[in-house]
């Protein structure tokens, strides 16, 4: 009996690490994540184990993600909003993400991959503040499949089958530049 009781909490308490620091808002069931001003990551964020095939998520941006960076070309630079690691390897190797940044007053929504260690990204288009916004990557043979606003998207993969040893990839700002306030992303998994 203590045995079982034991491994329901150790499991309990894998599954539940994305949420250190980071809470389901009262009313609905988004997780917020918080990236404080100074920062790259969100507040005690730690990536948990990936092992499916897709990612179906919805998040809502709020006008903290208005932002001006303090190098105006870096206002450029994408931000990293959910995704996974890929091919038994780190992120930066392989990996399929939604990115954003804040320019000409809307929040842009990009493809964002690493295929064997090369970044590539494809803008999708603009997302709306304070609006759920529906998003899902999936893995297919040697490509990911971006479906963003119903539009499906392609970007290449380096490996086939399942994702491996794979992480999820959480909110991070930047590029080169931290946070230059605090930046709140609401997440739902669908």
């Amino acid at each position: 009996m203590r045995l079982s009781a034991l491994l329901i909490f150790l499991l309990l308490s894998a599954t539940s690490c994305e949420w250190i620091g980071n809470s389901p808002s009262f009313g609905d069931d988004f997780v917020t994540y918080t990236i404080r001003s100074g920062n790259h990551d969100a507040d005690n964020t730690i990536n948990t184990p990936f092992t499916s095939k897709s990612m179906h998520f919805q998040a809502l941006f709020d006008s903290s993600c208005i932002y001006k960076n303090a190098v105006a070309e870096n206002q450029n630079d994408i931000n990293k909003l959910y995704g996974f690691s890929d091919c038994s390897s780190q992120h930066q190797n392989n990996s399929a993400r939604f990115g954003w940044n804040w320019r000409e007053g809307a929040i842009h929504i990009f493809a964002y991959v690493y295929v064997n260690g090369q970044r590539m990204e494809k803008e999708l288009g603009t997302a709306e503040l304070n609006e759920p916004t529906s998003f899902k990557i999936a893995t297919q043979d040697n490509a990911y499949l971006f479906t963003f606003h119903g539009i499906e998207t392609t970007m290449p993969r380096h490996c086939s089958g399942g994702v491996g040893i794979a992480y999820k990839l959480l909110p991070y700002f930047g590029g080169d530049e931290p946070a230059p306030q605090d930046i709140r992303i609401k997440i739902r998994n669908l």
